[in-house]
């Protein structure tokens, strides 16, 4: 345990790095009227500092930078506030796969930081809307529109023409029974079995069953990247080595689908600083993270990636709000 003279000391040291990038010295401290103590005191507590691993010396330089345990301090002992940033993120009336792509712009550029954000899965996603219609006597074509505005097409051909009747009678008939049904349900085609249907009718729809059974076939988890131009920039990315494996990771992105997927069980932000990073290429690095998506379920994960300098209370603040933008956003389109 530290003692609140020591807090404080850590605390400017913390911020003085995150806002120059240089070591910070005792009379640079000293100056400092929030401390009222001189330079022999605040070297003293520097020491204590140092050899609790909280902060160390770069090189030969007389002043100190924090550690990655430091930081790691420091975050866990921010005020406990909840102070909304000031985020405005473009998700009214976009369907899906635009909304993530600017809610991650966004991000990345009100943070500097790179921005992921990952959508929410298919299987969670439900039925909108179904329209069947016919581009040739011999051709139909089935559209789903899902709950999270997700839209796919499938052709279908048929061997001899179809009655446009028919057509028209089962586009009527799968919005009755399919809409609201999860697109991975067991039960789709037996909502689709009905005795009372004649025999060319549940022929049809067998015939256009395909088109739903493949959905959860040909989607994967979305991950959407953004910023990383700025990261690419940090002074702490010049190692070539380590460049190349933050680049393939970016390139893999489900293995930072598995990095992010541990806010999903965090109640609120998640922050992994250097070292607290499984991924080598994140271990120079810091991680803000949260989980969004249903009161009861989260679906998906917002977080910003840059220097383990990062401002640590801005970018906590901004990846908040933007899960709790971001959780109202899905809310709306499952609902509706």
């Amino acid at each position: 345990m530290l003692t609140p003279r020591q807090e404080l000391i850590l605390r400017k040291v913390v911020e003085a790095h995150q806002a120059t990038g240089q070591p910070v010295g005792s009379k640079t401290l000293a100056a400092d009227p929030d401390l009222g103590c001189g330079p022999s005191t605040i070297r003293n507590e520097l020491a204590l500092l140092e050899d609790a691993g909280l902060i160390t010396h770069p090189h030969t330089s007389a002043g100190r930078v924090p550690t990655d345990a430091g930081r790691r301090y420091y975050v866990d002992h921010l005020p406990a506030t909840r102070e909304r940033a000031d985020l405005a993120l473009p998700l009214v009336r976009r369907e899906l796969d635009d909304a993530m792509r600017s809610a991650t712009a966004t991000l990345a550029q009100v943070t500097n930081l790179l921005a992921v954000v990952s959508a929410p899965p298919l299987d969670t996603a439900t039925i909108r809307h179904v329209e069947v219609l016919l581009l040739q006597p011999q051709v139909a074509m089935v559209v789903v529109i899902t709950s999270t505005g997700g839209v796919s097409k499938r052709m279908l051909t048929f061997e001899d023409p179809v009655d446009p009747g028919l057509v028209s009678w089962a586009g009527a008939y799968l919005n009755e029974r399919l809409q609201g049904v999860g697109l991975g349900a067991r039960t789709l085609r037996a909502r689709l079995l009905d005795a009372s249907l004649g025999a060319s009718e549940q022929r049809f729809l067998d015939a256009l069953l395909p088109a739903f059974q493949g959905l959860p076939a040909t989607e994967e988890d979305m991950v959407y990247v953004d910023g990383a131009a700025r990261l690419l920039s940090a002074d702490r990315l010049q190692d070539v080595a380590q460049v190349n494996e933050l680049l393939t990771a970016l390139e893999r992105r489900v293995t930072l689908l598995g990095v992010l997927r541990a806010a999903l069980g965090e109640r609120d932000v998640l922050v992994r600083i250097g070292s607290e990073n499984e991924l080598p290429a994140l271990q120079s690095l810091a991680v803000v993270a949260a989980g969004y998506g249903l009161p009861a379920r989260k679906l998906g994960t917002v977080s910003v990636i840059g220097p383990v300098r990062m401002d640590y209370p801005a970018a906590i603040a901004t990846v908040r709000e933007a899960a709790v933008q971001l959780s109202r956003y899905v809310e709306d389109v499952y609902e509706a």
